[in-house]
């Protein structure tokens, strides 16, 4: 590498011997018209119960909704900027749905470290998204992060 090469290990967040159980982190996001087509479009899932209010009125949810992948991906949002930050890798995601999120929503997606695994540098998290204090989602991840050289 010259002098000049960027090194991303500059831009890492948490490092591993840094976490402990029970640390936490959020972001908070307002969910708007705009963000659900967009979601729609780059994940082509085009259900008319995101994208149709008309047809979504006559749905269970009598409107539309988010996508509730869109609140999902607001706990990689976490991951990957505020805990354990960058440089860290996702491994795995369970997810239950609970609620509906709708246009104006603001989601407030949080991870909590729950176990370390040191000898694989693994760390497990509660993931949960909030709207007004109400659970929309949960489930927990598994999150590979870089050590100390």
């Amino acid at each position: 590498m010259s002098d000049g090469t960027r090194k991303f290990d500059e831009h890492y967040g948490y490092r591993f011997e840094d976490l402990q159980v029970g640390m936490s982190a959020a972001v908070g996001r307002t969910v708007n018209d705009a963000d659900i087509l967009l979601f729609a479009g780059v994940s082509g899932d085009t259900n008319p119960v995101h994208l149709d209010e008309e047809l979504a009125a006559a749905s269970m949810f009598e409107g539309r909704i988010a996508h509730g992948m869109l609140s999902a991906s607001y706990i990689s949002t976490v991951f990957g900027t505020k805990l354990p930050g960058p440089g860290c890798i996702y491994l795995a995601q369970s997810l239950k749905f609970k609620a509906p999120v709708r246009a104006g929503d603001t989601v407030v997606a949080r991870v909590t470290v729950t176990e370390l695994i040191p000898a694989k540098r693994r760390a497990k998290f509660a993931t949960v998204c909030t709207v007004a204090g109400k659970v929309v989602l949960e489930g927990e991840a598994e999150i590979m992060v870089p050590a100390r050289n």
